[in-house]
């Protein structure tokens, strides 16, 4: 019933992520959601995310920022960790994220997406055939419309978590 929204992995932090066995797995671009995925909400990039952005380059992985938040937020982040970025995503919709891989050279084998929201991250990335992380938000303090769909979201990972067991 929920499967759409099911993400391939569920993980504590993006920073917990075996980019390095993802990459021997094939994955050559990683697309990524900004904040509380990377950083809390609208917070510059730290030393953490600078560190993945710069060993993601060392192993070979190309990324982007794909959001749905304004250019400014977007582009002054992308800035900091050097990433090419889509603004404005229209997340869930699979167009952007197509796009993302075209601007990355990479195909749905190759990609993974990185996000913390069920609802426009992981089923935008399973709407568009690409491998999904859901990552706990890294900071409780969010906008109301996103703490609104937390709530569903619950349920959601109940039925997951359930299906996971089996």
């Amino acid at each position: 019933m929920f499967q759409c929204f099911y993400p391939n992995s569920y993980l504590d932090s993006t920073y917990d992520i075996d980019f390095e066995k993802e990459y021997e797995k094939g994955i050559r671009g990683v697309i990524f959601d900004v904040d509380n995925t990377l950083v809390p909400h609208g917070a510059p990039a730290d030393e953490r995310s600078l560190q993945l952005f710069q060993k993601l380059k060392q192993l070979g992985i190309q990324t982007l920022l794909l959001s749905n938040n304004k250019e400014p937020r977007v582009k002054s982040f992308a800035g900091e960790v050097g990433s090419t970025y889509i603004y404005k995503a229209g997340k869930p919709s699979p167009v952007n994220y197509r796009k993302a891989m075209e601007m990355l050279k990479t195909d749905e084998s190759s990609t993974l997406f990185v996000g913390d929201q069920l609802f426009t991250d992981v089923w935008g990335a399973n709407k568009a055939g690409i491998k999904s992380y859901l990552v706990k938000p890294i900071h409780p303090k969010e906008e109301i419309q996103i703490v609104l769909k937390r709530y569903l979201e619950k349920i959601v990972l109940f039925f997951y978590e359930r299906q996971k067991e089996k």
